[in-house]
């Protein structure tokens, strides 16, 4: 994992300064923001991963994330004092992909960086292939197809982009409004509850072929992620 780049964001100096010492040792390039304005502009550098604190001046944690998962695909890790349950799901809403309490372990923080780092390697090294596999399920980008087994599955065309969508972006959450505005457009005249019914209809097709696991998780209160756990 050594040379790749993480952005730190965080008001706290002494934690910027133990973070990054850490992270440094590690092999990594680390960039620093210390508000969210400035975490914007450090992330057109392009980061392989984004450690993000909740409370900060002049735009809240949540707000970044906001704007950064519209050209930003790179994992972003919530660092933050805030403990309760709204928090974190309002975290996943807005596009964090993990969320850690303060006080932290380090060590935890470490494990947890290289897990998403090496989930992004192996997506991207399937990216470039144009084919995703997932134990038996292999979704063919180029081809457009999803297979189980060798088996294909009939999909429709708005299916296959709900499933190519969330197995780019595996683990990372997406409310279902994000999810039609991907798909049909900001200007598109129609209901997100149309993206719960293409949903069922893909597990149903799916569960067809593998009963045992689900692909697409439903995160409760927030909408879905596509998990292979």
């Amino acid at each position: 994992m050594a040379n790749e780049t993480i952005l730190l964001v965080d008001d706290e100096e002494e934690i910027i300064a133990f973070i990054q010492d850490a992270l440094e040792l590690e092999g990594y390039r680390v960039l620093t923001a210390r508000s969210g304005l400035e975490a914007l502009t450090q992330s057109k550098h392009q980061p392989s991963l984004i450690i993000l604190d909740v409370m900060m001046p002049e735009m809240s944690g949540f707000e970044v994330c906001e704007q950064l998962r519209e050209s930003t695909p790179c994992p972003i890790v919530f660092l933050s004092a805030c403990q309760s349950e709204v928090d974190r799901i309002r975290g996943l809403a807005a596009g964090g992909d993990d969320y850690l309490l303060k006080p932290f372990s380090l060590e935890e923080l470490k494990a947890r960086i290289h897990a998403h780092l090496r989930r992004e390697t192996r997506i991207r090294s399937q990216r470039e292939r144009g084919e995703l596999c997932f134990q038996s399920l292999t979704i063919d980008c180029k081809g457009r197809t999803v297979s189980i087994n060798g088996q294909d599955i009939s999909l429709t065309n708005k299916e296959f982009m709900i499933v190519e969508l969330l197995a780019l972006h595996q683990g990372q959450v997406f409310s279902r409004e994000q999810i039609y505005e991907k798909l049909w457009g900001l200007d598109a005249e129609g209901d997100d509850a149309t993206i719960t019914e293409h949903i069922k209809k893909i597990r149903a097709k799916l569960s067809d072929f593998v009963q045992e696991r689900t692909y697409i998780q439903t995160v409760w209160g927030i909408g879905y992620k596509w998990d292979v756990k």
